[in-house]
């Protein structure tokens, strides 16, 4: 099979495997732990801070344009495109080899797109804080992803993390949007 046919057949099966029921509960879950996890961290190291916009303008701009990216762009590369589809019965060490690569991308990602494309990012990228974040987000997405099969979930989980950083957490003013 070549690379090429390889990636083709995953986009497809990440796009068109639906999500069952228990890929739900699990996503909540993941979720769950992942709040648990940066909400006292973020706060208490004032990375952080509660400040809801208020813009109508500016909330409809985060939340559409933040599902294309990086909700749906990253998670298709980092997850669909790199980690093995379930339903390639892959044996669990190759599976395990895939996702550290694709967790360990995900995390230089950031600073290099700060550093390339996105340089009012520089500030939040490099913030370790940031960056413990970014990783607990990539394992949610990657277990998510192994489990279901299906970019939806990770796509969702993404999304939802982000807005919230965005629009109620801070994350408007470190990364200067307007």
């Amino acid at each position: 099979m070549t690379l090429l046919k390889l990636l083709r057949d995953r986009a497809i099966l990440g796009v068109t495997t639906l999500p069952t029921r228990t890929d739900w509960l699990r996503a909540i879950l993941l979720l769950s732990i992942y709040t648990l996890i940066a909400l006292p961290l973020g706060l208490g190291s004032k990375f952080l801070h509660l400040e809801p916009q208020i813009s109508w303008q500016l909330t409809i701009k985060i939340i559409t344009t933040s599902l294309i990216a990086p909700a749906i762009l990253e998670e298709l590369f980092f997850r669909v495109l790199i980690l093995p589809h379930p339903s390639e019965n892959r044996n669990i060490y190759t599976v395990i080899f895939f996702a550290i690569v694709s967790l360990l991308l995900f995390i230089v990602y950031h600073p290099l797109n700060a550093i390339t494309f996105f340089p009012d990012a520089r500030t939040a990228f490099f913030n370790p804080i940031f960056l413990i974040f970014a990783t607990l987000l990539g394992i949610i997405c990657t277990v998510s992803y192994l489990y279901s099969g299906s970019l939806v979930i990770p796509v969702i989980l993404h999304w939802l993390i982000v807005i919230v950083w965005l629009l109620f957490l801070g994350g408007v003013e470190i990364l200067k949007i307007r």
